[in-house]
C-alpha cells in the first residue's frame, strides 16, 4: 500500500469534522475578540459581496423592559446555518439587554448576544431582545450570518422595519 492512501484516508476522516466547527454556536470568546462579529473559521475570510440575508428589527428605541423582535431571513430562499447577534447602545456602543430563550439558540449574556445552537439549515430565525430594566435610548443590532464554514458575512447591522402608514 502506498503512503498516500493512509494520508488520503485521514484527510477524508478529518474534513467533515472541520466543516462542522461550532455547530453549537459561537464560543464565548466571540464576545471579546479583536475583530467583533467574526467567526473563527480557520483561514476563511468574510464575504464582501452582497449578502443573501436580511436582518430586521422592529424598533431602534428602547425603554425599560421593552421587547424588540429581530428577524434574520434568507433572501430568495437562501438558507443559513449559523448566526451571532449582539445588542449595543448607540451612544456608548456597550452591550445591553438580554435575549429571550428560543428554540435552537444559545444566549451569551456576558455580551448581550445570542447564537445558533445547531448547524441545520434555516430559512429564518426570529429572536426577541429585552431592554435593560432601567434606562432608555437607542439600540442597534449587529452580528454575523454563516451560510457554511467558508461563507459568512460579518458586521451586519439590522435594518428597522418600516410600518405601513395610512
Amino acid at each position: 500500500m502506498s503512503r498516500s492512501k493512509p494520508c488520503l484516508a485521514l484527510l477524508v476522516a478529518v474534513l467533515p469534522l472541520l466543516a462542522q466547527c461550532f455547530p453549537d454556536g459561537a464560543p464565548i470568546d466571540a464576545c471579546v475578540k479583536q475583530r467583533k462579529n467574526q467567526p473563527h473559521h480557520g483561514q476563511a475570510k468574510p464575504q464582501t459581496g452582497p449578502r443573501p440575508y436580511s436582518i430586521i428589527a422592529t424598533s431602534e428605541t428602547y425603554s425599560p423592559g421593552a421587547e424588540i423582535a429581530v428577524t434574520i431571513q434568507g433572501l430568495q430562499g437562501a438558507t443559513f446555518r449559523g448566526f451571532f447577534l449582539q445588542a449595543r447602545d448607540v451612544e456608548t456602543d456597550e452591550w445591553i439587554g438580554t435575549w429571550d430563550a428560543a428554540e435552537n439558540t444559545s444566549g451569551l449574556p456576558e455580551c448581550s448576544a445570542i447564537t445558533h445552537a445547531d448547524n441545520r439549515d434555516k430559512l429564518q430565525a426570529t429572536l426577541v431582545w429585552t431592554a435593560p430594566a432601567q434606562g432608555s435610548g437607542n439600540v442597534y443590532f449587529t452580528g454575523s450570518v454563516v451560510k457554511d464554514f467558508a461563507n459568512f458575512w460579518v458586521d451586519i447591522v439590522a435594518d428597522i422595519a418600516q410600518t405601513n402608514k395610512k
